[in-house]
């Protein structure tokens, strides 16, 4: 087995882990996704907020806002699957611009040989 192949083994198990921020909190009642509070959330659990995240907090617009799909349902299942298919969106997009500025490296290093 190739280490290309293995490396896409892992991060197939890593998209399918992913919604366990989401259920892991759902099982034991604590309330949100791990790592994903507010700005009022983190500032009732440690007491303040830091300055540099009060100044980026609305600066981004997420593409997938809560990780939903129009049309997506309610409910833990429905959520995971968001969870996942955003997963598959970002590694997806990642993986392209890495490929394209890969070739544009290759190609820049090729002219200038």
């Amino acid at each position: 087995m190739t280490i290309t192949k293995k490396l896409w083994i892992g991060i197939g198990i890593l998209v399918l882990l992913s919604p366990l921020g989401l259920i892991l909190p759902a099982l034991f009642g604590a309330g949100g996704a791990w790592g994903e509070w507010s700005i009022d959330t983190i500032e009732k659990l440690i007491g303040y907020v830091p300055e540099g995240m009060k100044r980026l907090s609305g600066s981004g617009k997420a593409p997938l806002a809560g990780y939903t799909v129009s049309g997506q349902g309610k409910g833990l299942v429905s959520e995971s699957f968001g969870y996942m298919f955003s997963a598959i969106i970002g590694i997806a997009l990642a993986a392209a611009i890495m490929f394209l500025l890969a070739k544009l490296l290759v190609r820049n290093k090729n002219r200038h040989s």
